[in-house]
């Protein structure tokens, strides 16, 4: 397996899916990089070479990734904690932060769904 930014990425795969495997590249991103790096996007990454994961190791160093955006990303929210804002004070409760309805989803940040008796008429 290759190793790149401290990331396993598959050898059976093809090197543009790979590299989605690193946290903040995407398939658009990874598809920039190769093309700077003039590396074919079909290619397997068990057939690119040393010096070929050596120009995609010097084309990563040019964004932010990894354990730097997600240092970068939970600064971010703890600050909206911190001043109190909208975005803040649903992270602190758990509940949805992007306008999302809550009466009939969001389990997955609420925890696990109540039951409800029934009312009386």
């Amino acid at each position: 397996m290759a190793r790149i930014k401290g990331v396993d990425i598959p050898d059976n795969k093809r090197i543009v899916i790979s590299m989605t495997y690193i946290y903040g590249i995407g398939r658009s991103l990874s598809e920039k990089i190769l093309a700077d790096a003039k590396i074919d996007v079909n290619r397997r990454t068990k057939d690119l070479s040393n010096d070929e994961l050596n120009l995609i190791r010097e084309q990563l160093d040019k964004y932010t990734i990894e354990g730097d955006l997600r240092r970068e990303v939970n600064m971010n929210i703890k600050t909206k904690m911190e001043i109190n804002s909208y975005e803040g004070t649903r992270h602190k409760k758990g509940l949805p932060v992007r306008g999302q309805r809550t009466n009939r989803n969001a389990r997955t940040r609420k925890g696990k769904g109540k039951t409800v008796a029934n009312k009386k008429k």
